[in-house]
């Protein structure tokens, strides 16, 4: 993660022509977008603060410093967020977070308890950690190596992942966007390092998205798959975070219970019925 405030920063200036900003523009430019100097004069600080912001040299940068350089660039909340976080990177911990991190027995009994919702947690690394039964019907995490449970990996080196989401395009771009998201708040994280690693040196695609510096989180929304026993599905999902892992997220699929696509979830639960598999 490495120069990646850097990185973010270009990538938005780049976004942004000086006449949207009521600048002028004086011929042809070297770099598209606003220079750093038009940067640092909106946002009303010097050229050298805002270039040492971009070299990551500016740890003891401020909230207002950073929320005028966030108004000029125009970032939206998710990417304001990932700016603070970049900006001012966590201390190295001691430990770090192992890599499938245990999930506490009474999340699983929750997820046991969602009989009707394909429901399982993630990890900032996006590694489903534990899973109900019509998830696992769903998605196949327990017959899937440990490797293939994560959804990045998944996403971009599985040939199914393409089969199973009709949108896979979307969905591959807001994976990276979210995977972007969490890696800007463990910026020395090696799994996530190595796995952003591994994927860029497999995937062309992945590549590509990472470099565009999306940030974006996957709170809520809505998935479409292809399920090879159940057909088209349109899934609603919410993400919950676990207070006493604020690490883990539960990701529940929440269809109308009225919907052809609830319809077809009771008859896949009825179909492969199982029990919920921990990986730990």
């Amino acid at each position: 993660m490495d120069g990646e405030i850097g990185d973010f920063l270009r990538s938005r200036r780049a976004r942004i022509q000086p006449e949207e900003v009521g600048l002028p523009s004086y011929g042809r430019r070297r770099v598209p977008g606003l220079r750093r100097e038009e940067v640092a004069q909106l946002a009303g600080v010097s050229v050298d603060y805002y270039v040492r912001l971009e070299q990551g040299r500016g740890p003891s940068v401020s909230d207002a410093v950073l929320d005028a350089v966030a108004r000029v660039l125009r970032l939206d909340a998710a990417e304001l967020e990932y700016l603070h976080a970049v900006a001012r990177p966590a201390r190295r911990t001691a430990d770090p977070c192992p890599e499938f991190a245990p999930v506490r027995p009474a999340v699983r009994l929750l997820l046991d308890g969602m009989d009707r919702n394909p429901a399982y947690v993630l990890d900032h690394r996006m590694n489903a950690l534990a899973w109900n039964p019509l998830a696992d019907a769903l998605l196949g995490f327990s017959d899937a190596e440990r490797a293939a449970r994560n959804l990045v990996r998944r996403a971009f080196l599985d040939p199914a992942a393409r089969e199973l989401y009709p949108d896979w395009s979307e969905i591959a771009g807001q994976t990276v966007a979210h995977l972007r998201l969490k890696a800007g708040h463990h910026p020395d994280d090696p799994t996530v390092a190595a796995l952003v690693a591994e994927l860029s040196a497999r995937s062309a695609e992945f590549r590509r998205m990472w470099a565009d510096h999306v940030v974006s989180p996957c709170d809520n929304g809505v998935k479409r798959l292809r399920h090879p026993v159940a057909g088209l599905l349109t899934l609603p999902y919410e993400t919950l975070t676990i207070p006493s892992a604020p690490d883990q997220t539960i990701v529940a699929y929440v269809p109308d219970p009225d919907s052809e696509t609830a319809d077809r979830l009771t008859m896949l639960g009825s179909w492969n019925a199982t029990t919920t598999t921990p990986i730990n």
